[in-house]
């Protein structure tokens, strides 16, 4: 069975977490939630795949990755 990009997430502290998205994200979501399922035999609930799935995402961001090895910081103020 193939792997995701996201690896089985491992023992941790349950962080409860609220955010809005938009239905189609939603829906997006929960298919990737049932992927997960299906590739990994566990079930785990959006708000435990969401922070994970962020931090793959950040960690996978090259420029991002880049600018915080530099220093770079966002301006105060924005033009």
């Amino acid at each position: 069975m193939a792997e995701l990009k996201l690896g089985k997430l491992p023992d941790r502290t349950p962080v409860k977490l609220s955010i809005s998205v938009m239905p189609e994200l939603h829906q997006r979501l929960e298919a990737y939630a049932a992927a997960y399922a299906e590739t990994y035999q566990v079930r785990e609930p959006l708000t435990e795949l969401i922070p994970a799935m962020l931090s793959a995402f950040l960690e996978g961001d090259r420029e991002f990755q880049r600018r915080r090895a530099s220093g770079h910081r966002r301006p105060e103020t924005l033009p």
